[in-house]
């Protein structure tokens, strides 16, 4: 990876966890109701979504064209993979906070780190496909969220880095003009 894709990869998590901590400052000193924030957090959620599926889509393409080298592409990926699991991981955390009926299963005794730790753990198996069931959205917005992120895990993994080889050999392959 370049030094300027590295400082911007780097940005991008100082970034997610930025947005975190003003999402958890406004959740906290709010006077908007469960409602509004519930609806403000998916909004943010469906547009870091966009950012991120575009974002991949551009990677994608990008390493096609240069004819990036495939272990190169797939660390870039794992970079963009765990940007997508930190934050929704945060997203659900948040979610929580606004509504700590949102999940079901939640340890009431966690807080702090750990209740965060369970969040992204729940993030992880869901992008990852395991989903063991330690957790599950109870409500509305918790089955949104989630839907949102198995849907951009699936366009991720699936499409992106299953298409990557075909991709760059078709690009590759072109008489020239």
């Amino acid at each position: 990876m370049s030094r300027s894709l590295v400082v911007r990869n780097l940005l991008e998590f100082v970034a997610i966890v930025v947005l975190w901590r003003l999402a958890l400052l406004v959740i906290s000193q709010s006077a908007l109701s469960q409602f509004v924030l519930t609806i403000l957090l998916l909004l943010t959620t469906w547009s870091k979504t966009l950012f991120f599926g575009g974002e991949n889509l551009k990677q994608l393409w990008t390493a096609s064209v240069e004819n990036m080298a495939y272990h190169r592409f797939m660390t870039l990926m794992l970079v963009n993979m765990s940007q997508i699991i930190l934050s929704f991981g945060f997203d659900y955390h948040c979610l929580h906070r606004i509504n700590d009926q949102s999940f079901s299963s939640v340890p009431e005794k966690l807080y702090g780190a750990e209740l965060v730790f369970e969040f992204v753990y729940f993030s992880i198996l869901n992008f990852t496909f395991f989903g063991y069931g330690d957790m599950t959205p109870a409500t509305v917005p918790a089955k949104l969220l989630t839907v949102t992120e198995v849907v951009l895990a699936f366009v991720t993994v699936i499409f992106l880095l299953s298409d990557f080889v075909s991709l760059r050999e078709s690009l590759t392959s072109r008489p020239p003009k």
